[in-house]
């Protein structure tokens, strides 16, 4: 292997992104042509410090490279990384004795260009074409954006009956100059501040299918992350949440409601109009009615394929506030009259 990337970065393999690029900007302020010279030696180490940020800070490159890099550390097809052979000192690399070994290693060490390697059935592997060519290939490579996921929320009325809501995506993309490489020519990409990407709102009218459930999915073909090397763009996939309306529950089809009466109600009985998804519809309270009493009331629910729910209304009574004077006289006239007890 011709070139040791950590060792060229003087960084270790697992140093995170940041040492990466702290490392990088380092050593290209020191070995810019501007600063230390047009020198064919500064030349070639620019190029070999640009060379090794392109790769290492491309997680999909990094984890290719790291991966030829074991291989070659311990396959036994060479000397290892830049030229250290990992089994040295038991097979001295072929040669007999530690002297023989040195001189041959001061002569691999002197090849600056390609390497090729052979083993005993003239089988050659070459490090450069191997991980190179897995490069430019990637390069080429048409590949399909991400998919975004994320969540609508919806009224129980608007799932009935359907609708359009508009929403606001922020939608994250590679950079179209730096295409993610965060530099452009050793320099910071001045497009996306050196962050690899940018991120746009995008406003869609989405169609609301009259009906829909609760964690239904709706996707949006072609509206997620934008394609690789003219590949597809991923698509949008939006979940839907129905929200209850205040004062209601739903349980299935069923819509749960708490009504509050007043104590005279209870007792005499009462009808009180009741809002549900179709309009008012009249509850009749019969004389004696108990709190926590359940009414059904038939069809008035959810409807959804060719099913009808109900509403289930629970009676709770109430005592009204700010009694008038003559209230609290008549209450105090019924405590005196009444034989009735609820102990």
């Amino acid at each position: 292997m011709t070139k040791d990337y950590y060792k060229i970065l003087h960084i270790s393999e697992n140093s995170t992104q940041e040492e990466i690029k702290s490392a990088y900007r380092k050593l290209a302020r020191k070995w810019h042509p501007d600063v230390a010279g047009n020198s064919e030696d500064v030349i070639v180490n620019f190029k070999d410090i640009n060379e090794a940020y392109e790769t290492l800070s491309n997680e999909i490159k990094k984890a290719d490279y790291d991966k030829a890099r074991r291989f070659y550390s311990y396959s036994g097809l060479g000397a290892g990384v830049n030229g250290i052979n990992n089994g040295a000192d038991k097979e001295t690399n072929g040669c007999t004795n530690k002297e023989t070994y040195q001189k041959e290693k001061r002569k691999e060490e002197k090849t600056t260009s390609k390497q090729t390697y052979h083993t005993k059935d003239s089988f050659k592997f070459s490090w450069e074409d191997f991980f190179f060519k897995t490069q430019r290939q990637e390069k080429d490579i048409a590949k399909k954006g991400k998919d975004i996921y994320s969540d609508i929320e919806i009224s129980i009325f608007e799932a009935l009956g359907g609708t359009t809501k508009v929403i606001n995506m922020l939608q994250t993309n590679l950079c179209p100059k730096c295409h993610g490489r965060k530099f452009v020519n050793g320099s910071e990409c001045s497009f996306c501040k050196g962050k690899g990407e940018t991120s746009t709102y995008k406003r869609f009218n989405v169609r609301i299918p009259a009906g829909i459930s609760d964690k239904s999915k709706i996707r949006l073909a072609g509206e997620g992350e934008k394609g690789i090397n003219g590949g597809a763009n991923g698509d949008l996939y939006l979940t839907v949440h129905i929200k209850e309306p205040k004062g209601y529950k739903t349980e299935g089809l069923n819509i749960l409601k708490t009504v509050p009466v007043t104590p005279f109600e209870a007792v005499l009985g009462a009808n009180i109009a009741i809002p549900t998804l179709t309009g008012n519809v009249s509850l009749k309270i019969a004389p004696n009615t108990r709190n926590g009493q359940k009414i059904r009331l038939s069809g008035c629910g959810i409807e959804q394929n060719n099913k009808v729910g109900d509403m289930i209304v629970t009676v709770e009574i109430q005592i009204p506030k700010n009694l008038s004077e003559e209230e609290i006289n008549l209450y105090k006239r019924l405590a005196e009259i009444s034989t009735s007890t609820v102990r």
